[in-house]
C-alpha cells in the first residue's frame, strides 16, 4: 500500500455536528436538475417565426373582415404546425437528468471516528470516503491512502484502459489527477481511502452538467436556411401587398376590397403546406434510417446529418469496440501469435491463435499462462455473450488465454495461490506465487522495461538461451509503434523451504517468455464507412482522451491517414484557447486528430470547426462527450454501449454502435433534404404563380382572379396531398457521389431560381390570359375563377412529376418508383372534381361542374408547363455533359484528398 500519513481530524473524520453544517452551506451532493421550459411556453415558441407572423395577420384580418372560412383555414394549419413543433422540442433537453443516474445512491464515510454508510446526497466537503472495487465514486476526492487502486474514468476521458491511482508529490497535472478520484467514475480494482474535496456542482461531472444545462447554441441546418427562407418570403410578401395596396388605392377600391386582396396574395404567396410538408419528408426519413439503425430523437437533425461537412468522431466505442484486446502476442525468438479481435469466445476460440507449430503453441500456451495466473478479473457468460468484470488489462489477458483454451479457473486450481505482489505504478509489475509440486513457482506480468531487467533466460525454441535484452527492447518498440499496449511475462522457480516469506526478492533470474500487445480493436466496418465518408466529401476527424500514438495508429488502420502536423493535444488546444478563438481556429483549421483532450476542450473544437466553415456532426458514447453532442449542429450517440447522457444529449442515436451506420444516416439525410427542395420547388413555384396572376389582373383592372378560399384549397388541400406524397421520394442513388451542401449555400440556387422563374412565367403569365381571355368570352367572374382553379389544379398535378429529380426527365422515371405519388397526382384532382358536385364544398370554394370539353382545354394548356420544364433539364443535362461544373471539380478534389 502506498499511502500519506492521514491528520488525526482525517482519520476521524467530521462529527456529524460539521457535517450538518456545511450541508446546510454547500448542499446537497447532487448534479444541477434541469429545468425544462413549459409546455405552454414551448407551444408558444413554435409561432416565432416570420413566415407565421404573416399567416397570423391574415387570419387576423380574415376575421376582421368577417371572411371567417378564411380565418378558420388558417388557424387549422397553424394548429397543426404548432403541434408538431411541440411534440419535437418537449422530449429535449433532458441530457441533465440522465447525469443524475451516475451518482451513488449511497457512500461510505467515517464520521465521529465511526464508520457509517450514509445517503451519498448528504457527503460534504471535507468528509472521509471509503472506497472499493466495483463501487461509484460519490464525489470528487483527495486521495490520502491508496491500495492496487484503479478507477475507469472513461467516461470522463474517453481513455478505455483503467487510471491507477497513486499518493506522490508533484504539481504537475498528471500527478493531481492520479492523486484524486472523480465523482461518477467506477473503481475496478483495489481500495483506498479519500476526503471529499467538490461536491455536486462543483465535480468534474457535475461543470459537464452546467453546459449540457445550457441551450444548444448551435441550429440544425434545416433551421438556417428555413429561417433565411421565412425572411425572403415575408420580405418578398410585404412588398408585394405594399404595391398591391397601392395600385388598388389608386383604382380607389374600397376598405374591405383592399384588405380582401391583400389576404388572398398573402395565402397566395405564403407556402402554407410546407411546415407540414417538411415534417412528412423528415418523418419519413425517421422511418428509414430507422431501418438502417440509426435512432432519431430530433426530426430536423435527419437533415443536419446529410449537412454535415465534418464528423468529429469520438475513438473508444466508436471507431473501436472499447474492448481491449489481446491482437499479438510476441516470443522471445520473433515467433508472432494473434489473435481475432473481441470478446466473442465462442466464435474465436476455433480460430485464435492463429500459430500452426505445435512447439510454438505449446510456448505461447505458456506465456498466456504467466498472463492468466496473476490476474484478478474474472469472465462471465451473460446470456450468449461474454462479460468481463476487474481491471480491463486483466480481462483482456484473461479473453486471450481463453481463446487459446486456457482456462483461467483450471489453472488456478491446478497452481494454488500461495502469495500475491499486486501492481503498484513505482513496481510497474504484478507477480503471484503458486504451489507445483514440492516448489513454488512465480508469475510474473508488467512493464517490459522492468521485466527484461528481471530475466536472466528467455524462452526459445528447444528450451532456454541467454537473455538478448537489446532484441527483446527492439521488439517491444516495434509493437508499440503501432499503438498498442505492450505488457511482459516471465516465470520463475523457487524451493518451497526457501519460500517462508515471498516477495520482490525472489524475482530474479526468471526466464523471459514473451510480451503481449493490446489494442482497443477498430471495428471491421470502419474502413469502408471512412472511404464512403470521403466519397460523399465528408471530412472526419478524431478527438479522443487517448494517448497520440495510439489515435494516430488508429487512425491509419481506419484510413485516417494524417501528418504530424494534424496530430494535436489538449495541451495545444488548451494554449491557443488562451490565445483567443482565432488561435483556436487556426489550429483546427489542418487539424483531424485531436488526443488527450478534455470535456470542455472537445466543445471549444467543434464550435471551432463551426467558425471554419464546418457544419459539425459529433460522435460519442461517454459522458465526456456529452457536452460536444449537444452543441455540435447534430449529435449521434452510440446506442449499445453509450451512457443515458450521451444518448440525452445527442440528436440521433445508432442502436449498433456501427460507424456505418452513420454512413448510411448521412444517405439518408442527404434523400431527405433533396426531398424537401422538392416540396418547396412545388409550393414556391406555384406560390409564386399565384402572386405573378395577382400582379397582372389588379393593375390592369380585372377582378380578383382567384379568391382567397380557393387559394387556401390549392396551397392546403390539393397541393398538400401531391406534396406529402413528393415528399416520400425514394432515393436517386448517387447521394453519396457528390460533396455536401457547402454551409452557407442557400435553399434556392441558381438551377432551383431559374426553374421557378420559368415555371412561374408559364403558370401565372399563362393562368392571366386564360382568366382574361374568358372574361373577354363572356363568361361571369364565377365561371372564369372556376376554370382558372381547374387549371392551377392541373398545373400541380404537371408540376408534381417535374419536382420528382431535378436533372432527369420525367419519361426516364418509374412511375411505380413512388406509387404514393401517382395516387396522390390521381386523388388531388379527383378531389376537386368531386368538390364540384358535392353542395357544400361547391358552395364554399365557388365552384360548378365542368363539361369534359373544358376540362380537356385546361388540360391542354397545362401540358405546357411540362414541355418547358423537360426542355429546360434536356439543355441542362447537355450542358454538364459538355462542360464539367464546379461541382464535378470539388468532387474530384475531394476524392483524391482523401
Amino acid at each position: 500500500m502506498n499511502a500519506i500519513t492521514s491528520t488525526t481530524a482525517e482519520a476521524s473524520g467530521l462529527s456529524e455536528t460539521e457535517a450538518a453544517g456545511r450541508l446546510r452551506q454547500y448542499g446537497p451532493n447532487a448534479l444541477p436538475k434541469a429545468r425544462p421550459p413549459s409546455l405552454g411556453l414551448v407551444f408558444l415558441r413554435q409561432f416565432l417565426s416570420p413566415l407565421i407572423y404573416i399567416l397570423l395577420a391574415a387570419a387576423v384580418v380574415s376575421a376582421a373582415v368577417s371572411d371567417l372560412k378564411d380565418a378558420v383555414f388558417i388557424g387549422i394549419v397553424l394548429l397543426i404546425n404548432g403541434i408538431i413543433g411541440t411534440v419535437q422540442e418537449y422530449s429535449a433537453s433532458q441530457a441533465a437528468a440522465a447525469l443524475r443516474s451516475l451518482e451513488q445512491p449511497h457512500a461510505t464515510v467515517i464520521r465521529g471516528g465511526a464508520r457509517k454508510e450514509i445517503d451519498a446526497r448528504e457527503i460534504v466537503p471535507g468528509d472521509f470516503v471509503l472506497l472499493e472495487a466495483g463501487s461509484r465514486v460519490p464525489a470528487d476526492l483527495r486521495l490520502v491512502e491508496t491500495e492496487d487502486l484503479r478507477c475507469d474514468e472513461s467516461l470522463l476521458t474517453g481513455e478505455s484502459a483503467a487510471v491507477s491511482k497513486s499518493i506522490g508529490s508533484g504539481d504537475g497535472r498528471e500527478a493531481l489527477r492520479a492523486g484524486h478520484a472523480f465523482a461518477g467514475t467506477m473503481v475496478t480494482r483495489g481500495r483506498g481511502r479519500g476526503i471529499a474535496a467538490a461536491t455536486g456542482a462543483e465535480t468534474e461531472i457535475g461543470r459537464i452538467a452546467d453546459l449540457l444545462a445550457a441551450r444548444s447554441i448551435s441550429l440544425p441546418p434545416l433551421m438556417i436556411r428555413m429561417e433565411r427562407f421565412s425572411r425572403t418570403i415575408a420580405y418578398s410578401v410585404g412588398a408585394a401587398i405594399a404595391a398591391l395596396i397601392a395600385v388598388g388605392m389608386l383604382r380607389e377600391m374600397g376598405f374591405h376590397d383592399l384588405f380582401l386582396m391583400a389576404v388572398g396574395l398573402a395565402v397566395s404567396a405564403i407556402p402554407e403546406g410546407l411546415p407540414v410538408a417538411i415534417s412528412v419528408a423528415l418523418a419519413i426519413g425517421m422511418r428509414r434510417m430507422a431501418k438502417a439503425n440509426v435512432i432519431v430523437r430530433n426530426m430536423p437533425a435527419i437533415e443536419a446529418l446529410g449537412s454535415c461537412t465534418m464528423i468529429a468522431t469520438d475513438k473508444t466505442g466508436t471507431l473501436t469496440m472499447n474492448e481491449l484486446t489481446v491482437i499479438e502476442m510476441r516470443l522471445p525468438d520473433g515467433t508472432s501469435v494473434t489473435f481475432e479481435a473481441g470478446y466473442d469466445l465462442d466464435a474465436c476460440a476455433v480460430r485464435s491463435p492463429n500459430v500452426e507449430d505445435q512447439e510454438a503453441r505449446i510456448r505461447a500456451a505458456g506465456l498466456l499462462r504467466a498472463a492468466a495466473l496473476p490476474n484478478e478479473a474474472t469472465l462471465v457468460r451473460d446470456g450468449d455473450a461474454w462479460t468481463g468484470l476487474g481491471d480491463t488489462v486483466d480481462i483482456a489477458l484473461l479473453v486471450a488465454a481463453r481463446k487459446a483454451g486456457i482456462v483461467h479457473e483450471d489453472v488456478s486450481a491446478k497452481h494454488p495461490l500461495v502469495a500475491r505482489i499486486p501492481y503498484e505504478p513505482d513496481l510497474r509489475y504484478a507477480a503471484s506465487f503458486h504451489h507445483c509440486g514440492d516448489r513454488v513457482r512465480i508469475f510474473v506480468k508488467g512493464a517490459p522495461e522492468t521485466l527484461i531487467a528481471m530475466a536472466s533466460r528467455m524462452d526459445s525454441a528447444g528450451g532456454t538461451v541467454p537473455v538478448d535484452r537489446a532484441r527483446l527492447v527492439a521488439q517491444k518498440e516495434e509493437l508499440a509503434a503501432r499503438g498498442l499496449r505492450v505488457l511482459a511475462f516471465a516465470e520463475g522457480e523457487i524451493e518451497i523451504d526457501a519460500a517462508s516469506a515471498y516477495g520482490s526478492q525472489h524475482l530474479v533470474n526468471l526466464v523471459f517468455l514473451g510480451l503481449a500487445g493490446m489494442q482497443d480493436p477498430l471495428r471491421p466496418e470502419v474502413p469502408e464507412a471512412i472511404r464512403a465518408c470521403q466519397s460523399a466529401g465528408v471530412e472526419v476527424a478524431m478527438v479522443t482522451g487517448d494517448d497520440p500514438k495510439t489515435a494516430t495508429a488508429i487512425a491509419g488502420q481506419a484510413g485516417l491517414h494524417v501528418t504530424p502536423e494534424q496530430v494535436v493535444t489538449g495541451e495545444l488546444v488548451r494554449g491557443a484557447e488562451q490565445q483567443g478563438e482565432a488561435a483556436l481556429d487556426v489550429l483546427t483549421r489542418d487539424a483531424r486528430i485531436y488526443a488527450r483532450v478534455e470535456p470542455a476542450q472537445k466543445l471549444a473544437i467543434v464550435l471551432s470547426m463551426a467558425r471554419n466553415g464546418h457544419f459539425v456532426a459529433v460522435t460519442g458514447d461517454g459522458v465526456n462527450d456529452a457536452p460536444a453532442l449537444k452543441h455540435a449542429h447534430v449529435g449521434v450517440a452510440m446506442g449499445r454501449k453509450g451512457t443515458d447522457v450521451a444518448k440525452e444529449s445527442a440528436d440521433i442515436i445508432v442502436t449498433d454502435d456501427n460507424f456505418a451506420s452513420i454512413v448510411s444516416g448521412i444517405r439518408e439525410g442527404r434523400v431527405a433534404y433533396a426531398n424537401i427542395r422538392k416540396v418547396i420547388f412545388m409550393l414556391v413555384s406555384t406560390g409564386a404563380a399565384e402572386v405573378v396572376l395577382f400582379l397582372l389582373a389588379i393593375p390592369l383592372g380585372l377582378p380578383m382572379p382567384l379568391l382567397p378560399v380557393q387559394l387556401l384549397w390549392l396551397n392546403l388541400v390539393t397541393n398538400g396531398i401531391q406534396d406529402v406524397a413528393l415528399a416520400a421520394e425514394k432515393a436517386e442513388g448517387d447521394e453519396l457521389s457528390y460533396p455536401p451542401r457547402r454551409p452557407r449555400e442557400p435553399i434556392f440556387d441558381r438551377i432551383m431560381l431559374r426553374r421557378i422563374l420559368l415555371s412561374t412565367v408559364v403558370m401565372g403569365v399563362g393562368g392571366f390570359i386564360v382568366f382574361w381571355w374568358l372574361l373577354l368570352q363572356g363568361h361571369a367572374e364565377h365561371d372564369a375563377r372556376n376554370l382558372l382553379l381547374l387549371l392551377f389544379v392541373l398545373f400541380e398535378n404537371f408540376q408534381t412529376f417535374n419536382s420528382r429529380s431535378e436533372h432527369r426527365s420525367v419519361f426516364r422515371q418509374s412511375l411505380f418508383a413512388n406509387p404514393l405519388l401517382v395516387v396522390g397526382v390521381i386523388g388531388a384532382q379527383a378531389l376537386h372534381i368531386g368538390a364540384m358536385h358535392v353542395p357544400i364544398m361547391s358552395e364554399t370554394l365557388g365552384l360548378s361542374p365542368v363539361s369534359l370539353r373544358e376540362w380537356a382545354v385546361m388540360l391542354a394548356f397545362a401540358f405546357a408547363l411540362l414541355v418547358v420544364m423537360e426542355f429546360d433539364k434536356w439543355v441542362d443535362r447537355r450542358y454538364r455533359l459538355r462542360a464539367p461544373s464546379k461541382f464535378d471539380g470539388c468532387q474530384s478534389r475531394l476524392t483524391s484528398v482523401g
